[in-house]
């Protein structure tokens, strides 16, 4: 755990002390979008006779950013939408996997004070995912003629859209650019929904409610949690070379009603690489830590070279 808080701190600072605008302003028109469509497909096959080792696997990811920016007088309001969904098969194995599954809506509205760098802001979250995800493992069952054999099994853990997250909250927004801000946001309400099929349990049977163990922090025969507190939020998007990005975003939640020093946090580090108009490479790593889901730190690392798409046109700077 203290490695990853030390990733975190040294990551996100040296970015403070080194921001620079690398997204330029709004256009006249106060309006500004644009977005990007990437696709990373990997494929290894291996024949019978091959001896050097390996498993025949295919896997791809598809993803989509989306930034959308309005800036009048002193008002503004950024967006930003996030999307990655990839499978994977590996042969011998019964399940597809999950490689990353990911909807994520982030919005503020900001109004100037004065002319300095603060901003009264109101912001809103949204994030989940697409289906279920599942932990896989390896049992041994004795077949009909006495031998044994191992078969694969899968528990679900999560489901679509289950959970999901809703967060709102008001407070104040310091922005030096369109690409370093950090919003403070006191007085924050979050909503967590959850399946029905993750919660339900029968109140007669004794052994199933002392077994229970809050979904997500959801209750037994409950749906959804509601949760009063503070956000911190923390973005921050450099150039680092030539065709070479890097991007920071920390998120920081504690909940005022219930253990406010277990302070929940999401880390994410992204580093975008452009080897010309349509082939780019990137790295993502990113750090949950939620102790209603687990208790630990959850990892997350994609390295990939594939084919983007650029959506729009970014706002061109001012002369």
């Amino acid at each position: 755990m203290r490695f990853y808080i030390f990733l975190i701190f040294f990551s996100l600072t040296s970015n403070l002390l080194t921001a620079q605008d690398s997204i330029p302003e709004a256009k006249p028109s106060n309006w500004a979008s644009w977005g990007r469509v990437s696709f990373i497909f990997n494929q290894s096959a291996f024949n019978p006779e091959w001896q050097g080792g390996g498993v025949t696997n295919i896997s791809g990811d598809i993803g989509l950013s989306y930034d959308l920016q309005f800036k009048r007088k002193k008002f503004s309001w950024d967006s930003r939408f996030i999307t990655d969904f990839g499978l994977s098969q590996v042969k011998d194995q019964r399940y597809l996997r999950k490689t990353t599954d990911r909807i994520e809506l982030n919005s503020i509205l900001g109004n100037q004070i004065n002319q300095s760098n603060w901003n009264y802001s109101t912001i809103f979250n949204f994030k989940s995912q697409y289906i279920s995800g599942y932990e896989f493992k390896n049992v041994e069952v004795t077949n009909a003629d006495g031998t044994t054999s191992t078969e694969q099994t899968r528990r679900e853990t999560s489901g679509g859209f289950s959970p999901a997250y809703f967060q709102v909250g008001i407070g104040l927004l310091w922005k030096k650019s369109k690409s370093f801000n950090i919003n403070l946001a006191p007085a924050t309400t979050r909503l967590i929904t959850v399946s029905s099929n993750f919660t339900d349990v029968d109140e007669t049977d004794a052994a199933a409610v002392e077994s229970y163990k809050p979904f997500f922090g959801v209750e037994a025969n409950k749906t959804a949690r509601w949760e009063v507190g503070a956000a911190v939020r923390g973005y921050n998007k450099v150039e680092v070379a030539k065709n070479i990005q890097m991007e920071n975003i920390l998120s920081l939640y504690s909940d005022y009603l219930d253990n406010p020093e277990n302070i929940d946090i999401d880390f994410a580090f992204n580093l975008y690489l452009k080897v010309n108009k349509h082939i780019s490479g990137n790295f993502a790593f990113q750090a949950i830590y939620d102790d209603n889901a687990i208790k630990g730190f959850q990892v997350r690392q994609v390295i990939g070279l594939g084919f983007k798409y650029d959506i729009g046109e970014k706002p061109k700077k001012k002369a």
